[in-house]
C-alpha cells in the first residue's frame, strides 16, 4: 500500500517509492529504496523534501496514533565501537599497502574505501547541484585508494560494486567506472601519473548529470531515462565544469568529453571515429558501457557480466578491438558475479578469478538444474580440480525459484566471502 507522509516521520526500515518533489531536492540517485541506516535516513531528513510516498507492503508503515510501532524490518545491529576502532585501525594499514592479497583479504578494505569515496563523492555531487563551482581536489584522494585496492587484488573492488546492493546507482557506477579504468590503464602498462589520472576521470565522466536542467525528473530516478537529447547533453555540460576547474590534467577532460564516442564514428557528442579518438576515450567507453550494461533501464535491459562482455564483443564498430581485448583479460571472460551453467548440472556464480587461467575462474554452486531445488553452496576452483567439472555457458534463470538476480549476486557473493572467512 502507497502513503505519502512527511519526511519528518521517516523512521528507519520504512521502504521509499517516491520522493514528493524535483529530482535535484534530495541527494539520492535511486527514488526506491529501503532506508537501512541511520545516515541515509539522516540525508533525506536534511534534504529539501517535505514528504516522501511510501510502500507498506515492502517496509514499515507508520504506527496508528498512541500505538507501538511495528517491526517488519529489523535493522542490522551497529558493530561495537571496539570493532569500529579496530577495523579502522587496520584499515590504514592496508590502504596503503600494495602487496597482493586473496579476495577475502581485501574486501572489507574495499569496503571501507568504497563508504569513504561516497561520502567525498556525495558532497561534490550535491555541490554541483547547488550550482557551486566544482573541486576535484577533494575527489582526487579517492583514486589513490583505489588504485592500492585494485594493486592488492584486481577484483575485489570491482565485485563488490558490481555484487553489492547497497549502493546509489550514480556513486557505484562512478566508483566501478573508475576500478575499471585503473585496472584497465594497470593491464596496459601506461605511466603511473596516467594511471591515478584514468582513475580520477572514471570518477568524473558523468559529473555532466548534476548540471541537467533541475526540472528534469528522471523515470525510475535513473538519468539514462530521461529523453536523449537531455541525457546527451550532460557529456558538454561535464567537460565545461572540468574544463572550468582550470587545473585538470586533459587526459581527465578528454576520457569525459568523448566517453560515449564510438570508433565507427555513431557516437556523440562529435561524432568522432577512429584515430580521432584519444586512447583515454577508448578506454572510458569501454569501462563506462560494461558497467552500464549491468544496470538496467527504461530503454535497455540489465545483464549479466558474462553477457554484458559477450554484447561487447558482439557491438562491431564500438569499441577498439586490441583495448576491448585487454580489458576482457582484465575483468575476465566470466567477471567476479556472472552466473553460469556448470558441465555437472549446476548453477554456479563467479566469486574470483585464477589470475593463471582466466577461463577456469572460482565460482560458487548453489543450484541444481537436475533436482530444480537449491542445494548447499560450495566453492570450486576449476582451475584446480579435474576436466570433468567446467562451465558450459552463461546460465539462463528464467523460471527458477530464486531471488531477482541483483539480490540473488549480493547473497551469494556476500555468503561466499563470509563463509570462506569463517571456514
Amino acid at each position: 500500500m502507497l502513503k505519502q507522509i512527511p519526511v519528518a516521520e521517516l523512521q528507519l526500515g520504512m521502504f521509499v517509492h517516491k520522493f514528493e518533489g524535483g529530482w535535484f531536492d534530495h541527494p539520492f540517485w535511486k527514488a526506491k529504496f529501503l532506508i537501512e541506516d541511520a545516515d541515509r535516513l539522516a540525508a533525506i531528513k536534511a534534504s529539501r523534501v517535505r514528504s516522501v510516498v511510501i510502500d507498506t507492503e515492502k517496509g514499515r508503515d507508520l504506527a496508528p496514533s498512541g500505538a507501538t510501532p511495528t517491526e517488519p524490518f529489523a535493522p542490522p545491529s551497529p558493530p561495537s565501537a571496539a570493532r569500529i576502532r579496530s577495523i579502522r585501525q587496520r584499515t590504514a594499514v592496508q590502504l596503503t599497502a600494495t602487496t597482493p592479497v586473496s579476495m577475502a583479504q581485501e574486501l572489507e578494505t574495499a569496503g571501507a574505501i568504497a563508504e569513504k569515496a561516497r561520502e567525498r563523492l556525495n558532497r561534490a555531487f550535491i555541490a554541483a547541484r547547488l550550482g557551486k563551482a566544482l573541486d576535484v581536489r577533494k575527489v582526487e584522494p579517492v583514486v589513490s585508494d583505489i588504485l592500492a585496492s585494485v594493486r592488492r587484488n584486481p577484483q575485489a573492488f570491482s565485485g563488490l560494486m558490481r555484487c553489492k546492493l547497497k549502493n546509489e546507482a550514480v556513486f557505484r557506477h562512478a566508483l566501478s567506472v573508475s576500478a575499471l579504468m585503473v585496472a584497465l590503464a594497470d593491464r596496459l602498462k601506461l605511466p603511473a601519473q596516467d594511471i591515478h589520472n584514468c582513475g580520477l576521470a572514471g570518477l568524473l565522466l558523468d559529473i555532466g548529470v548534476n548540471y541537467l536542467p533541475q526540472a528534469s525528473d528522471p523515470p525510475g530516478g535513473d538519468y539514462r531515462n530521461l529523453e536523449a537529447r537531455v541525457w546527451q547533453s550532460h557529456v558538454l555540460l561535464g567537460h565545461r565544469a572540468l574544463r572550468n576547474d582550470g587545473d585538470l590534467p586533459q587526459l581527465v577532460l578528454d576520457a569525459c568529453l568523448f566517453h560515449h564516442e564510438r570508433m565507427d564514428g555513431r557516437g556523440f557528442p562529435q561524432a568522432c571515429q577512429g584515430e580521432e579518438l584519444p586512447l583515454v576515450a577508448r578506454m572510458a567507453a569501454i569501462c563506462d558501457t560494461f558497467d552500464f550494461h549491468l544496470t538496467g533501464s527504461d530503454r535497455t535491459q540489465a545483464l549479466d557480466p558474462a553477457a554484458a562482455i559477450a554484447a561487447m564483443r558482439a557491438d562491431e564498430g564500438a569499441f577498439d578491438a586490441e583495448i576491448l581485448r585487454a580489458f576482457i583479460e582484465t575483468v575476465g571472460f566470466y567477471p567476479v558475479g556472472s552466473f553460469v551453467a556448470l558441465s555437472s548440472k549446476k548453477l554456479a556464480m563467479v566469486i574470483d578469478e585464477d589470475r593463471k587461467d582466466p577461463m577456469r575462474p572460482v565460482v560458487q554452486a548453489f543450484y541444481s538444474f537436475e533436482t530444480g531445488e537449491r542445494i548447499r553452496p560450495y566453492r570450486i576452483a576449476l582451475a584446480h580440480g579435474n576436466d570433468n567439472e567446467r562451465i558450459t555457458g552463461i546460465a539462463d534463470l528464467t523460471g527458477l525459484d530464486l531471488p531477482d538476480h541483483a539480490q540473488l549476486r549480493e547473497l551469494v557473493f556476500l555468503s561466499a566471502y563470509r563463509n570462506h572467512a569463517e571456514a
